[in-house]
């Protein structure tokens, strides 16, 4: 099964490609370029169709979970606080300027855990939780990994924004696999769930995949695992939970575990990467 707009881009070469070898089966080689051109075409059709393959995958129905949006190795996993946010128009005289990120006040939202605008996390030091963090799962994806984004929970998209670097128009596309790659060029959605729950999801683009094709609109319900967008080829997406509420179930590269030295791979839609306290407590 081919991702939403895979179609052309596989069949195009394919047919090129089929029609090159034909022309040097049956009608005059040119020395070897038509089947050989041919070969190429037909290689590419084959790139193309991995790269925008889009496998069903069986959606877990337990309570209190949050499933993976995207599939990859997980980089880290982090409890993190807000320290700011982005400035609205009346505090432009107070804000705190980057090179790389842009503008922040220095202070988080009223409610951190609405995350109604952009806001700047750092990890927590062991001792020093608050009911306002937050865990940060983020997931690399090669440009081998399917690249169809899903909803974590059943929810309504509530919020999805555009992001680029300061000054930029586009950018920047930094290597996925670095963790100063979270500025990178993004896209940030809030889901949120009928019992109030907002998961923030973030898809960021990396040093080739720079498009971001989201495949749906604020106010759109979605089924836990339903699709709703993709990025072309490799690049990276974090999730962003309530930490007082859940606890995260996956491996990073950061743990340095000896079966799972890149991180665990996760699946979109099936692997459970959050699960609810008291669940796991019961």
């Amino acid at each position: 099964m081919l991702a939403r707009g895979g179609l052309l881009p596989v069949l195009t070469p394919a047919l090129i490609g089929i029609g090159c070898v034909l022309i040097g089966m049956f009608v005059d080689p040119l020395y070897g370029f038509a089947p050989g051109c041919g070969a190429l075409l037909l290689i590419l059709s084959v790139f193309f169709a991995q790269f925008w393959r889009d496998p069903d995958r069986p959606i877990p129905k337990d309570p209190g979970i949050i499933v993976s949006p995207a599939d990859g190795h997980v980089m880290f996993v982090r409890r993190e606080k807000a320290v700011g946010r982005r400035p609205s128009n009346s505090e432009k005289d107070q804000i705190e300027r980057d090179e790389l990120t842009g503008d922040w006040y220095p202070e988080p939202c009223e409610e951190p855990l609405s995350f109604q605008t952009e806001q700047r996390f750092v990890g927590v030091n062991k001792g020093e939780e608050s009911d306002n963090d937050v865990w940060r799962i983020a997931i690399f994806m090669s440009p081998l990994d399917v690249h169809v984004n899903r909803s974590p929970i059943a929810s309504e998209i509530i919020r999805m924004e555009h992001r680029t670097g300061k000054g930029l128009r586009r950018g920047p596309f930094l290597p996925a696999f670095k963790k100063e790659s979270e500025f990178n060029e993004r896209v940030r959605s809030l889901f949120k769930s009928s019992e109030g729950l907002i998961v923030e999801v973030t898809q960021i683009s990396g040093a080739l995949a720079r498009t971001i094709i989201p495949w749906v609109t604020e106010g759109v319900q979605l089924r836990r695992g339903e699709r709703f967008g993709m990025i072309r080829l490799g690049s990276r997406v974090d999730i962003r939970v309530p930490a007082r509420d859940f606890s995260p179930q996956v491996i990073s590269a950061e743990s340095k575990h000896p079966k799972h030295p890149k991180g665990e791979y996760v699946y979109a839609g099936s692997s459970i990467l959050f699960r609810l306290q008291h669940h796991e407590e019961e």
